[in-house]
């Protein structure tokens, strides 16, 4: 039978932002109700466990701050942290915040409505249940919707369709299998490697080309590790003054690219290279800002590609030519080299593109019009990112008018953190905010921290309401947009503007740079909070 609770906040997602946000939420006292579609705590840890998953932030940065016993007594085994390892944190945090028992899992929000006459939002799920609640927080995840990927016939395939974002719980066995994978993005570029490893032969399809460096992913020396908490406070403020909240003892120098001459520029790059992972963008401080910059950091990896290729035909198939970092950076772990071996093949899909998915295999088009056998075919397709489990619950603010509309052409928000004509509703790293552009967990935990002190402030002046207002919010976009359009961000066609779903809006959408952002919506609450309505 359908129930209805009222509540005084409802929290939609229970991953990193979730969880957080429930614990800061009982610590104002609040009555909290989380909602899960999963079975369990960990959002994209909890979905993405296919072969190789693995953060891109290292460890011991992409990890809660707000509890410092909780920072010195959970030991990371490894540089950058697997799934099965990022997942048990989060599990290990939910218990021990008790945080599980304020969760309803295996139940989607379907839709949220939102009432002037009680000055609060109905919410209904998939399960009958109803609640009714003061305020609303989408913690609902940048990366986890996944895209349709619209191949003709992909529902009549005869083996495993896998999905990385959706990978089976129980690891299915390849051994022996002729294996495809379509796509080249983070997901693909980590499972690759692995499944080539287990699999008879494997076919990749790719469309373009993406950038990777490598990880250099290494065990974590006990001694790093505790040299690291007995300074955690002061590398997690030295982070938040990074444009992307993570890498600050990555040694660097403070210098554009073509202020030095070839041969120091060369050094750099190779040490930005043996030091690994996103940091390499930061090598100097307008490789994002000036083309010809950017071209002297592009052409180094790939040189790199073509040192770790052997087949000269394969390595210019898999070398970019759009600007670097345009399009999310990848951190691999054997990526290049996986494309020396025999058994795998890489198919240029811009050149023979699928026509369609049939029973065996895959049919491609060209002038000879090869169908590719396969036993098992695997999707690395992407996700519809920042506003896609947004767009998929019906949310209806003031005078019956839908986010869904209120968004058609792109995204608008304040701060990243409020939609006028929603009253009471949160998104956490939502668009313009920076959001993918950093590391999610400092994001997360400024955000979450703006809510819960913003929902004290109100109770504590007696206000029922809070809301972002027209003008704070037009003001607010037009330099999201003007800031992302001094940079090299929108030269290519990434899922940070929408590009890779048909039919939506090309909006870029995270603002680059966490500091000056902080220093922003810091100084709106100085200013007693401006730009929104208190009623």
């Amino acid at each position: 039978m359908a129930t209805t609770r009222s509540v005084d906040m409802l929290v939609v997602g229970a991953g990193f932002a979730g969880l957080y946000m429930v614990h800061r939420a009982r610590g104002l006292g609040l009555d909290v109700q989380g909602v899960e579609a999963a079975d369990g705590v960990g959002g994209t840890w909890w979905w993405n466990r296919y072969p190789g998953a693995r953060c891109d932030v290292e460890s011991l940065e992409y990890s809660y701050s707000f509890d410092d016993d909780l920072q010195q007594e959970w030991d990371w085994t490894e540089r950058y942290a697997t799934q099965p390892e990022i997942l048990r944190y989060i599990e290990h945090v939910a218990d021990r915040f008790d945080l599980r028992r304020s969760f309803r899992f295996g139940t989607r929000v379907l839709a949220a409505t939102w009432s002037d006459d009680t000055a609060r939002w109905t919410v209904e799920t998939d399960a009958g249940a109803t609640y009714e609640a003061r305020f609303v927080v989408m913690a609902t995840g940048c990366l986890s919707v996944p895209i349709d990927p619209g191949i003709p016939g992909l529902d009549t395939f005869a083996g495993p369709l896998l999905y990385t974002s959706r990978w089976p719980h129980e690891e299915p066995d390849l051994t022996g299998l002729r294996v495809g994978v379509v796509g080249t993005g983070s997901s693909a570029v980590q499972s690759i490697p692995l499944i080539a490893e287990r699999c008879a032969s494997l076919t990749v399809f790719q469309r373009t080309p993406t950038y990777a460096v490598p990880a250099h992913n290494r065990p974590l020396d006990p001694e790093e590790q505790a040299t690291v908490k007995a300074r955690y406070a002061e590398l997690r403020a030295a982070n938040r003054q990074m444009s992307i909240g993570a890498g600050s003892r990555v040694p660097r120098i403070d210098a554009a690219a073509l202020e030095v001459d070839e041969a120091t520029r060369r050094e750099r790059y190779e040490a930005a290279w043996e030091w690994g992972g996103l940091p390499f963008l930061g090598a100097f401080n307008d490789l994002l800002l000036d083309p010809a910059a950017n071209e002297t950091a592009a052409e180094f990896v790939r040189a790199k590609i073509r040192e770790q290729v052997p087949d000269p035909e394969v390595a210019e198939r898999l070398t970019p030519r759009q600007v670097i970092g345009c399009k999310r950076l990848c951190v691999d772990t054997g990526y290049y080299a996986t494309y020396a071996r025999d058994d795998v093949r890489l198919v240029d899909v811009s050149a023979t593109p699928i026509v369609s998915v049939t029973p065996t295999g895959v049919q491609l088009g060209g002038d000879d019009g090869e169908h590719v056998d396969l036993d098992v075919l695997v999707m690395a397709t992407g996700f519809d990112a920042m506003t896609g489990a947004l767009d998929r619950i019906v949310i209806t603010g003031r005078d019956g008018v839908t986010l869904r509309d209120r968004w058609a052409d792109g995204p608008k928000t304040y701060l990243g953190l409020a939609v006028h004509g929603f009253p009471n509703l949160f998104t956490v790293t939502g668009p313009g905010s920076p959001s993918v552009l950093t590391n999610m967990v400092v994001s997360i935990e400024h955000h979450v921290d703006w809510i819960a002190d913003t929902v004290a402030l109100l109770d504590e002046r007696g206000a029922a309401t809070i809301e972002a207002e027209a003008a704070a919010q037009d003001e607010w976009v037009s330099y999201v947009n003007a800031v992302a359009d001094l940079t090299l961000f929108p030269t290519c066609g990434s899922w940070y503007l929408g590009a890779n779903v048909p039919g939506k809006p090309r909006v870029f959408m995270p603002l680059p740079g966490f500091p000056l952002y902080a220093e922003q919506v810091a100084d709106v609450v100085r200013d007693g909070h401006r730009g929104f309505t208190l009623a």
